[in-house]
């Protein structure tokens, strides 16, 4: 099973580099969702499965045996909600973007390259 999830997570992430390499602006905001994803199953892969057992220490013991880890749970929870909302922003830029320049193709979209240089300071005459 470890070795499942380990092809798996390498998988998504080699698609979603391929993806995040295309000059579309969609195809990108997905290759990010699929790191997002394959870096979720890497976290969920180190969990380790130990038992089925709830996180919860027995009355009278000191200390937690033989049960779920709760700590990539945690972070697989929170990477999740961080990955949606990066998701729902980046969506309404490239909304944004299709609605002012008609494109979604970083190559065609150069509207801050008429606005000259911004290192070299501009010459007043």
């Amino acid at each position: 099973m470890t070795v499942i999830y380990a092809l798996l997570g390498a998988g998504l992430f080699g698609c979603g580099v391929f993806m995040l390499l295309s000059r579309n602006m969609v195809r990108m905001l997905l290759g990010l969702s699929l790191l997002t994803t394959s870096v979720n199953v890497m976290i969920f892969q180190t969990g380790r499965f130990r038992s089925q057992l709830p996180p919860i220490i027995p009355e009278g013991s000191e200390q937690l045996v033989n049960s779920a880890d709760p700590v990539p749970q945690a972070l697989i929870l929170t990477a999740i909600v961080i990955g949606f909302a990066l998701t729902v922003i980046l969506m309404a830029l490239a909304l944004r973007v299709h609605g002012s320049h008609e494109s979604v193709v970083t190559s065609e979209v150069r509207s801050a390259e008429s606005l000259g240089d911004p290192i070299l300071p501009e010459k007043t005459t």
